[in-house]
């Protein structure tokens, strides 16, 4: 028996919402019955891994350990279009033959976008 990946899970205050977001900035949409407690996106078969946010009553503070990557060929594009969406941009990094910006979605998760 093997594992398979089948959510990455946003811990959130309004789900809805950074659903929202997020189901713009990777061009999916958000699956139905989206509400402030419990949203999805890019659940459905052949689609796995889904985003999920849940609404939870405190997050735990600090720097996320875990993040998602991002790659495009057109990296100020998407960049500015993320910015555009609501994200904040954390930092710019050229490190170990990569060049990457850190961005934070509307509530503060990290994220980066790299050039593929």
């Amino acid at each position: 028996m093997t594992l398979s990946l089948g959510h990455i899970t946003f811990d959130c205050a309004d789900a809805a919402a950074l659903a929202g977001f997020w189901a713009k900035l990777i061009g999916q949409p958000v699956d139905p019955e989206a509400s402030t407690e419990f949203a999805t996106v890019g659940k459905g078969p052949g689609l796995a891994p889904a985003l999920m946010f849940i609404r939870v009553p405190d997050k735990n503070p600090g720097k996320n350990v875990v993040h998602l990557d991002l790659l495009t060929d057109d990296l100020p594009e998407q960049i500015q279009r993320a910015i555009d969406l609501g994200a904040v941009r954390i930092g710019d990094f050229d490190e170990y033959g990569a060049k990457w910006t850190t961005l934070a979605d509307p509530e503060g998760n990290l994220f980066d976008i790299g050039a593929a």
